[in-house]
């Protein structure tokens, strides 16, 4: 009897680790293809597993090789060991980004790199200013008499895309597309970033959507949200041409306050804003100087 008590004890005691092992991998594997959003018929057409198999599989009553189940990793786009570790060291989330930046490019992994190295001078936007907002609040003009003020290059974005592209932006527009002229909008924001020394620099009012770009702009420039009233920005907008041909006021101004309320909250993670509303050309300018100096953008004075 007590003989057999012994055996029973030592049998649950190696089984122990097994369960759990078993219940682990079931969970993961639930978790991994519910995060992924697939269902488990896709998941078997891409391991090759059949979906009774991965049924038992994820109700932890099945055991698996150790090939079938790098299989159903590689299907989940997982690695193996994060299913079957007993301790994972990192989130879902952690996981998630640490999958996207293996399968990032060697460009984008570069700049991840550049913004996470510890070693990183803290200087690194010092001079350096980017005024947001919509199209119309005033960055192009106030950008370059403020530049001239400061002694600084004045740099519009879009201005750099029709140098490399030898069209104007309508043009641009026009034969690329929105996502093409996303993409050459990030390839110029890259060069600015690569020229050395204080300047201003301008973005195009959509920029801040972009989550990689503005990710980038507010990494390496200080910041400054340019806005206006509603009635101003339309206005601008319509002496810019920026409306196509709306001739009834109270559209053009529906469409300028979507945008406004679309980006409100992409332009409020600017380190400052200035409000230009009915404020001449030469007062904003002597504003936004001041706001820079007082910010200590272009150093200590």
């Amino acid at each position: 009897m007590f003989g057999h008590m012994a055996n029973t004890e030592h049998s649950n005691s190696v089984e122990d680790p097994r369960n759990a092992l078993i219940a682990r991998l079931a969970q993961r594997v639930r978790d991994a293809r519910k995060d992924k959003g697939m269902p488990r018929r896709v998941v078997s057409e891409l391991s090759g597993v059949s979906p009774r198999y991965l049924a038992q599989l994820e109700a932890g009553e099945g055991n698996i090789s150790i090939a079938l189940l790098e299989r159903v990793a590689r299907a989940l786009d997982v690695p193996i060991e994060t299913l079957i570790a007993q301790q994972v060291a990192v989130d879902a989330d952690a996981l998630r980004m640490a999958q996207q930046f293996s399968h990032a490019s060697a460009e984008v992994r570069l700049q991840i790199e550049e913004l996470l190295r510890s070693d990183k001078p803290s200087d690194t936007r010092l001079g350096r200013i980017c005024l947001l907002g919509l199209n119309g609040a005033g960055k192009t003009t106030l950008g370059a008499l403020a530049a001239r003020a400061l002694g600084v290059p004045f740099i519009e974005l879009d201005s750099l895309i029709e140098d490399e592209t030898g069209m104007p932006l309508a043009e641009v527009l026009s034969l690329y597309g929105a996502d093409g002229y996303r993409r050459l909008e990030a390839e110029a924001l890259e060069r600015v970033i690569s020229i050395d020394g204080p300047l201003i620099l301008s973005v195009s009012g959509g920029l801040v959507e972009q989550d990689a770009p503005f990710s980038r702009l507010l990494a390496r420039f200080h910041t400054v949200w340019l806005r206006s009233s509603l009635t101003e920005h339309v206005a601008r907008a319509r002496a810019q041409g920026d409306i196509q041909r709306v001739t009834d006021a109270s559209l053009a101004m529906a469409q300028i306050k979507a945008l406004m309320d679309a980006r409100a909250p992409c332009y409020a993670r600017a380190e400052v804003e200035l409000d230009t509303s009915d404020r001449g050309i030469q007062h904003s300018v002597r504003e936004l100087v001041a706001l820079m100096t007082a910010n200590k953008f272009m150093g200590a004075d």
